[in-house]
């Protein structure tokens, strides 16, 4: 059965006006930020990204692409320092950034909301551009060494790379990270754009 392409309606979450002003957001804010939508979610998931430069940079792209959340957890990672404020450009002041205990759980939740989560590795055949991307989707990228762990690699929908051209194996995090985050405005804005001029 197809997932629904919008934030279910199907329970209500408590979230706090604080939450909701400042850009943080626990579990539960989440998911009732997820069930106002009524646009296809486009959330950004980072597993155990700790270099600040890298999450700071991170956050940019999420805000300058239109991205509604990011998720982080809460542990092995770094937090919203003055280095991520300072990087991130003013985008830590404005995108809504979501700090969870568990992310594996929190995966799960976004998958029962009706969105599609998106695993981002260089250890699959599945080219990110080749993947429909207009659906609600949840992009996740793992930390600067290791990638995604195993746990949170598993309970994605399906795994994507970014085709690599020459002799590095990888983009960095952050690079890799705005390069999905475009595909995904890029085949959103070619879905709702009106016919050109016939020549």
């Amino acid at each position: 059965m197809p997932r629904e392409r919008f934030g279910s309606e199907r329970r209500r979450h408590k979230h706090t006006d604080y939450a909701v002003q400042t850009g943080m957001l626990d579990e539960n804010d989440l998911m009732a930020l997820i069930d106002r939508l009524t646009e296809p979610a486009f959330l950004l998931v980072l597993d155990s990204v700790t270099d600040p430069h890298n999450l700071g940079a991170c956050l940019r792209s999420a805000d300058a692409a239109g991205v509604h959340a990011v998720v982080v957890p809460k542990d092995r990672a770094v937090g919203l320092t003055e280095t991520v404020r300072h990087v991130a450009s003013g985008a830590a002041e404005h995108i809504r950034v979501a700090a969870v205990t568990n992310l594996a759980r929190t995966i799960e939740q976004l998958k029962e909301e009706g969105i599609w989560v998106v695993g981002t590795t260089h250890a699959t055949s599945r080219v990110v551009y080749d993947v429909d991307l207009t659906i609600p989707v949840a992009l996740v990228m793992g930390s600067e060494g290791k990638g995604m762990r195993r746990l949170i690699a598993e309970s994605c929908d399906f795994l994507v790379k970014i085709p690599m051209l020459g002799h590095v194996e990888n983009l960095n995090v952050s690079v890799a990270a705005g390069v999905c985050l475009f595909e995904v405005v890029r085949q959103r804005r070619g879905k709702n754009a009106e016919p050109g001029p016939q020549g």
